[in-house]
């Protein structure tokens, strides 16, 4: 047995079990919400389906790809961003 682990490539994500940190985030939340609701076997299942949906959404691109496509298509206040209003009601103060 090796004592060191050398990656195949220089970007390999760092694993957790099997997953990477994004994907067991997302199994691991909705089990712990199932174990706190004593709903263990919901969620399971809501893990596992949300693990798989969030997989087939990522397809072999990297974290970062998923949070701008969740940046571009939900609202800015999900990300806590200011909404600038309109130049008509903006007053320059000079």
């Amino acid at each position: 047995m090796e004592k060191y682990a050398i990656p195949k490539h220089l970007d390999d994500p760092e694993l957790i079990g099997f997953w990477t940190l994004d994907e067991f985030l997302v199994m691991a939340v909705p089990f712990i919400w199932g174990i706190f609701a004593q709903h263990i076997v919901i969620g399971l299942l809501l893990s596992v389906v949300l693990w798989l949906s969030y997989r087939k959404l990522k397809a072999g691109r990297s974290m970062h790809w998923v949070l701008h496509l969740f940046y571009w298509h939900l609202p800015g206040r999900f990300f806590g961003l200011q909404v600038v209003p309109p130049s008509s009601y903006r007053v320059m103060v000079g």
